[in-house]
């Protein structure tokens, strides 16, 4: 046999196979398949602008999207006022039929069909308002959608349940919101929990530096200054390592200036960690009780230590100290911010701030990520935590 004629039997035998490989592949991609994934994109660009809540900008962003799942010719979307807030498509002479339909729907909290008048080029026109009824917490707004001559059962149907979707996403907007609102509120009640009392010594040790050792106060002052600023800043939820040092800093130099050499203090810090993200706040709390109860009410003082550690796609945290320690049985009745007597007797809080911070710290990050306390009494306290290196929508 020639060397062509084993080329075109070769051939010959590839393109057999791969007519039978054709023939008895199994069709991936169906007519119906490719039509879900349409919808279900559809619904997924419809639902990032509805996640911020129901307003002009996001209901022109979603108004697209949510034409284009109900398969209507126009859609118009109105709060719960029933002011247009946007309009997608032709017939816009009909706005003001549908802001007086939607008014009827969000006031009924039934859909409204009317029949809109003719028009030369279009024909007959119906318009559906339906409300978009939120559970248990009233009606956010209504859908207008316009089709040619009389809508039938099923695009009715469709028009439900895209105002059934459209209304989780804002459900889910305004558990967002309410979050953000708690989280800023426990911060609230965490800044409220600072010590009166570090603020009463801080001040009275500032006060007998200023004859002594005027350089020391000045100093004193602006340390107190940065601490204050940036414990009642304004911005954000949540911070990075670096930042929250640097405030445990400026409380650790007003204490020592206190306490003198009876406070002593480690930092163990690995510099890859230290643009970590972790809520506003979280260190601070932990640092303060480990001077109070820790340090402050034992003979000769103490040593805190601060550690941050890289372990993989986590940070690891942790503040120890050597001080008087605390009976374990308070932890496990989950007592952590319990009146108690303090070791110095001052009938102020056991543990300033532990559980607002563990709050907060599963709240942002999942359960896997509270405090861990482990104490007993006369054996110090060391309180654990984990920040994950990166989480989505967590940012300083």
């Amino acid at each position: 046999m020639t060397a062509t004629a084993v080329v075109v039997a070769v051939l010959a035998a590839v393109g057999g196979a791969l007519l039978v490989w054709l023939g008895t592949r199994r069709v991936v991609t169906t007519p119906a398949e490719r039509a879900v994934h349409s919808a279900l994109h559809t619904a997924s660009l419809a639902a990032v602008p509805l996640r911020r809540g129901l307003t002009e900008e996001s209901a022109q962003e979603a108004a697209p999207h949510l034409r284009a799942l109900t398969g209507a010719v126009a859609l118009g979307v109105a709060d719960a006022d029933a002011t247009l807030l946007a309009w997608d498509g032709p017939h816009e002479d009909l706005t003001e039929v549908f802001a007086d339909a939607a008014r009827r729907a969000i006031a009924g909290e039934r859909p409204v069909l009317v029949a809109g008048p003719a028009h030369a080029e279009h024909g007959a026109r119906t318009l559906v308002a339906q409300p978009l009824l939120i559970e248990n917490n009233g009606v956010a707004g209504a859908l207008g959608v316009v089709t040619g001559g009389k809508p039938g059962p099923g695009l009715l149907g469709a028009v439900a349940e895209v105002a059934r979707y459209a209304c989780g996403q804002l459900e889910l907007a305004e558990l967002d919101a309410s979050r953000a609102r708690l989280d800023r509120a426990e911060v609230r009640a965490l800044r409220a929990q600072i010590s009166p009392h570090f603020i009463y010594n801080a001040l009275n040790t500032i006060a007998s530096f200023v004859r002594t050792d005027p350089d020391r106060a000045r100093e004193l002052i602006l340390e107190f200054a940065d601490f204050t600023r940036y414990s009642f800043r304004a911005a954000g939820e949540f911070t990075v390592l670096s930042e929250e040092l640097r405030n445990i800093e400026r409380y650790l130099a007003l204490e020592r200036a206190r306490f003198g050499d009876a406070l002593q203090v480690r930092l163990r810090i690995a510099p890859e960690v230290l643009g970590v993200v972790l809520p506003f706040l979280a260190l601070q709390p932990l640092v303060e009780n480990a001077v109070r109860h820790g340090i402050a009410g034992r003979a000769g003082g103490g040593t805190i230590t601060l550690e941050a550690t890289d372990a993989g796609t986590d940070c690891l945290i942790a503040v120890e100290d050597d001080g008087s320690g605390m009976d374990p049985e308070l932890l496990r009745s989950g007592a952590l911010d319990a009146v108690a007597t303090g070791p110095a007797g001052s009938g102020e809080s056991a543990h300033v701030g532990l559980a607002n911070v563990d709050d907060r710290l599963r709240a942002a990050f999942g359960d896997d990520y509270g405090l861990v306390v482990e104490t007993a009494p006369g054996a110090g306290t060391k309180v654990s935590l984990r920040v994950p290196k990166f989480r989505a929508g967590v940012r300083a």
